[in-house]
């Protein structure tokens, strides 16, 4: 097909809004769009400035490879400040730092249609491996990451040391949390959503966003290239791998399906909007190209193991949701919140889940997800309130799956979740309005990276929430993340704040540490 030919049926194809929202999800778009190279092909150049502002990252680790990232973009707060030209980037894989063992050398392209990100997906490494990367683009070099390899899928790994955080909002104070993150010995950090918030700027924030809330495709490239020029940020991403889902902030607040929150944007609009996104996400992020979207759908649920250890099921609370019961916020368990038609997951991924469970030969089963699955009480005495976006609004969908679960034998469910901007540790039931109900599993709640500011210890509001929650076993509202160290025998968590991010400086302090004796349910106090 000639260029002019793409070009018209493309136009045709997108003047139809409708047609392209609803017909999205049988064409995949994207991969026809990168299939046509516009402007010319620049195997050199020469940059004035710096085009590896943005740093670099890996993600999706396997036995035999890994996703090796990173994105051109020499005036990165400015659409980027790249030619609508296609550019040819070597990557470089060694097992040394200073690259005199390079074990593996290739070449990519950084097109424009994709925001000049580059996904590398590397093949053919030995099992368990650490490797050093970096790309060139003409007279330019990217800073030193570092990848690993899981180990082999029968082999039963003697540890796993991994972090996972959630919420990083710009505005709200330094990304602290990550400074000494990036300090830590991590084989994997996990990022359970919220990487971006979608807001406006805030003229009396500690560090300002820019511009209105964004909307077009170069308002969330700006916002996330914002967010990616922090430095600690960076620094934990050249770490180790990430594993990476989104919730709400990365579209917009509160999403439910094709729903907005404001309930006043057509569905079409706001899909238009959400195929926007959705396509800045994989460009930001170290993605497998099977997670492209397609127009407005994209599949982000899928499993990373690591060896027979730990089996991770990377969840999607947001896509695939009906909207939330009882308009939402804070409201008492009734009907609708019990309606058996309610899901957080969709059957399709909810399927694949349950098939996937049933599969795992591994030590540990991790469902790395969203919103909080714990019925928390919100409020002291006897009245009640629980959130309507978490899965208390999905009661049914919630308790099919932790029976599920239970009574297939699921070896260690460990459950990770952010959203919250709290610490949390709960235990999970089938029944938890029964005491007696046996705990079938844990729930480990991080807090956010800097959403809600310096944040507090929070103890009397701790005591409330244990008090009328049984199962809650821990509650902290300060800032940070989890550290874990997982073995065949002991699953450790341990709690990592920062008791202040309105300024730089602030100290590590690990606030509680819980353990997970492998085929006994629930966490208890290390040490305990």
């Amino acid at each position: 097909m000639s260029l002019r030919s793409f070009q018209s049926a493309a136009n045709t194809f997108l003047s139809d809004r409708r047609q392209f929202v609803l017909g999205a999800g049988s064409m995949a778009l994207l991969p026809w769009l990168g299939q046509c190279v516009q402007g010319a092909m620049k195997t050199s150049a020469s940059f004035a400035k710096n085009p590896f502002t943005l740093g670099v990252a890996s993600g999706d680790p396997q036995p035999d490879g890994f996703v090796l990232w990173t994105r051109l973009a020499p005036e990165p707060l400015g659409g980027g400040g790249m030619p609508s030209d296609t550019f040819e980037v070597t990557w470089e894989l060694s097992e040394d730092e200073t690259f005199n063992k390079i074990t593996q050398v290739g070449k990519a392209f950084a097109t424009p249609q994709l925001g000049h990100s580059v996904h590398v997906e590397v093949q053919g490494l030995p099992a368990d491996r650490w490797y050093y990367y970096r790309f060139q683009c003409g007279d330019a070099i990217s800073p030193v990451g570092r990848a690993r390899t899981t180990p082999g899928y029968d082999v039963m790994a003697d540890q796993l040391r991994f972090a996972f955080a959630s919420c990083q909002h710009y505005e709200h104070g330094l990304f602290t949390a990550y400074e000494h993150m990036a300090q830590e010995d991590l084989d994997l950090v996990v990022h359970l959503g919220d990487y971006i918030y979608e807001y406006p700027a805030n003229s009396k924030a500690i560090r300002q966003h820019i511009g209105q809330e964004i909307q077009s495709l170069n308002d969330y490239r700006n916002r996330y290239a914002l967010y990616r020029t922090d430095e600690h940020l960076q620094a934990a991403h050249a770490l180790c791998p990430w594993l990476l889902v989104w919730d709400d902030h990365e579209f917009d607040n509160n999403c439910a399906g094709d729903i907005s929150e404001e309930h006043d944007v057509s569905p079409e609009d706001f899909l238009l909007r959400r195929a926007t996104a959705y396509q800045v996400y994989y460009e930001m992020m170290p993605l497998r190209s099977r997670s492209m979207p397609r127009g407005p759908h994209m599949q982000l649920y899928r499993r990373i193991p690591y060896g027979r250890l730990a089996n991770f099921e990377m969840l999607d609370t947001r896509q695939y949701r009906t909207e939330q019961p009882n308009g939402d916020g804070l409201k008492p368990m009734n009907d609708a919140a019990r309606d058996h038609k309610n899901t957080l997951l969709g059957d399709k991924q909810e399927h694949w889940l349950m098939r996937d469970l049933i599969a795992s030969q591994s030590n540990w089963n991790v469902l790395g997800q969203q919103v909080m699955m714990a019925p928390a009480d919100r409020l002291e005495g006897e009245k009640k309130a629980y959130s309507m976006d978490q899965w208390p609004g999905y009661t049914h969908s919630r308790d099919r799956l932790l029976g599920f679960m239970r009574d297939r034998k699921v070896p260690n469910p460990v459950v990770l979740t952010g959203d919250i901007h709290n610490n949390w540790v709960n235990d999970l039931k089938v029944n938890f309005e029964d005491d007696k109900d046996p705990t079938m599993g844990t729930e480990f709640v991080c807090t956010s990276i800097s959403s809600g500011g310096n944040g507090q210890k929070a103890e009397d509001r701790a005591k409330v929430l244990t008090s009328e929650n049984p199962f809650v076993k821990f509650f902290n509202a300060e800032r940070g993340y989890v550290s874990c160290t997982v073995t065949p025998q002991e699953w450790r968590s341990d709690y990592q704040v920062v008791e202040f991010i309105d300024k730089p400086g602030a100290p590590k302090i690990t606030r509680a540490s819980y353990v997970i004796e492998s085929g006994v349910p629930g966490a208890k106090p290390a040490g305990s």
